[in-house]
């Protein structure tokens, strides 16, 4: 049997996954990541955790699985993205805990850009507007408050890397400092038009060169594991940030086609082949995985609080005991009774961006239950996927394509029948939900299969495909207008100012 092994370092926890050729899932092991918030806005991880967790699990999924390291033929890797670290390239210490992507403290430096007239450079060179969810602005706040970083960065001692980066540095003991095109895509620094870190946005955020990742296609050779982590070396051969291996996962491979991620955000990519395409309705062009070194795009639109609104029903308000509960509290209400929450908690991502929204519940009324609450947090995160969607469906009809005619899903949210019914409800398309929700590991395994000739083609994994449950809109057109106007509405009144 061939087997291969995929590490998901995402932002709650950390994964591996031991698959076989055919996609199915043979081991499975997870750590949750402890979550820093040292002040409001403000997000981090520790970087030796994230490389210790991840360790731990392929350690464990290996033993469960029964198979050694010499068993698996390669090996992927998928990551939170924009997650910044850096890190001294002689001890292999990092600087400061990695500033993850939700982290917002660099919106002041990214005001600055967009006043300083530089906006549109910027996402005509990267397809990114200018905000700090992206690495850049992370980078440059590292290099600017950490005693003696940039006075190290620029004498070459110090290596900056998004969570990918970081972890073949450690799986390889030290000997590779890369990225692939869809992690170096996030980082605002990135030219995708020809592939390559971009001189004059480099100096424009004042980064020094030097400490910049080599840049690969998804697909091709990272390196190789060091004897001691597993067991026996093995081949690194696939890398794509989470969103973009969601959708090689997905099996999603040519234009028109689109799949949404429910996980601690939502991100939703729609693939648009070789074409570059600038959204008009507040959405991202991104580089997809490549399987070669001829630029692949994405439009992308990010929900920066999905799934992590059923963390804060459980962590803040205490109303569930765990996050498996929401379903059935939401379901034992008919509606929401009119509430509507906006769950702006760091700000509002695509199509809106506006980082300083703050969360908002409306309509609540002397009847207004728990229940109420719970299910206008679950339905919030619909609200927000299908304004994407339709700002998405627009780019695609502007650019002389069509709009999206199907979505299809994955993360953990998706599990949740009520939210996935009530999705297709608004979008008025069918919600297709495949056999394996895993797809974000399933498309690291997939990348790594293709660069070790494991698959002969993207036809082939095409034909891997396969559908658990099509949720198909059961409401008419009018309704489901009505409910996107009033989210409209309480997206207007969480953002007035």
């Amino acid at each position: 049997m061939t087997y291969l092994l995929a590490l998901d370092q995402g932002t709650s926890s950390s994964r591996s996954i031991v698959f076989d050729v055919r996609g199915n899932i043979v081991a499975l092991a997870q750590q949750e990541l402890p979550q820093i918030y040292p002040s409001p806005g403000h997000v981090e991880h520790d970087p030796l955790q994230i490389w210790g967790t991840q360790l731990a699990t392929a350690r464990e999924a290996l033993k469960k699985s029964g198979i050694s390291a010499s068993q698996i033929t390669a090996l992927g890797i998928t990551n939170q993205r924009e997650t910044t670290v850096v890190w001294n390239r002689k001890t292999g210490q990092p600087i400061h805990n990695a500033l993850v992507w939700q982290d917002r403290r660099a919106e002041p430096v990214c005001a600055q850009l967009r006043e300083d007239g530089h906006a549109g450079l910027i996402q005509q060179k990267t397809g990114l507007l200018v905000d700090a969810y992206f690495s850049a602005t992370k980078l440059q706040w590292l290099l600017d408050h950490v005693p003696g970083a940039r006075a190290a960065a620029e004498r070459g001692e110090l290596a900056f890397g998004t969570v990918d980066t970081w972890l073949v540095w450690q799986l390889t003991g030290g000997q590779r400092h890369v990225t692939d095109v869809s992690n170096a895509s996030r980082t605002m620094l990135f030219n995708v038009h020809s592939n390559q870190w971009d001189d004059e946005l480099l100096a424009l955020l004042r980064i020094p060169r030097s400490l910049m990742p080599e840049v690969q296609p998804s697909t091709s050779h990272f390196g190789d594991t060091t004897d001691d982590f597993l067991g026996a070396p093995i081949h690194i051969g696939g890398m794509a940030g989470d969103q973009q291996s969601a959708l090689f996962g997905q099996a999603c491979f040519s234009a028109g086609m689109a799949k949404n991620t429910y996980g601690t955000g939502c991100f939703m990519l729609m693939h648009t082949g070789g074409t570059f395409q600038t959204s008009r309705n507040g959405l991202l062009t991104t580089s997809a995985a490549q399987v070669s070194s001829a630029p692949q795009f994405a439009l992308e639109g990010s929900v920066f609080v999905g799934g992590a609104v059923v963390q804060w029903l459980r962590d803040g308000l205490r109303a569930i005991e765990h996050s498996g509960q929401v379903q059935q509290l939401a379901e034992s209400v008919p509606d929401s009774g009119g509430v509507m929450m906006v769950p702006a908690f760091t700000g509002l991502g695509a199509p809106y961006w506006n980082a300083d929204a703050r969360g908002t519940i409306t309509g609540l009324t002397r009847g207004t239950t728990l229940a109420h609450i719970a299910r206008a947090a679950l339905e919030s995160i619909a609200y927000q996927s299908a304004a994407l969607l339709q700002a998405m469906s627009r780019d695609a009809v502007a650019n002389g394509g069509q709009p999206v005619t199907e979505l299809r899903v994955d993360g953990g949210a998706c599990v949740n029948n009520l939210l996935m019914q009530f999705q297709a409800d608004l979008l008025g398309i069918p919600v297709v939900r495949p056999a394996c929700v895993e797809t974000t590991a399933l498309g690291a395994a997939y990348l790594a299969g293709l660069s070790t000739g494991v698959y002969q083609s993207t036809d082939e994994l095409s034909a891997l495909w396969k559908a658990e449950r099509r949720f198909v809109p059961t409401q008419d057109k009018a309704r489901a207008d009505a409910l996107m106007a009033r989210w409209e509405q309480a997206v207007r009144q969480t953002t007035a100012q």
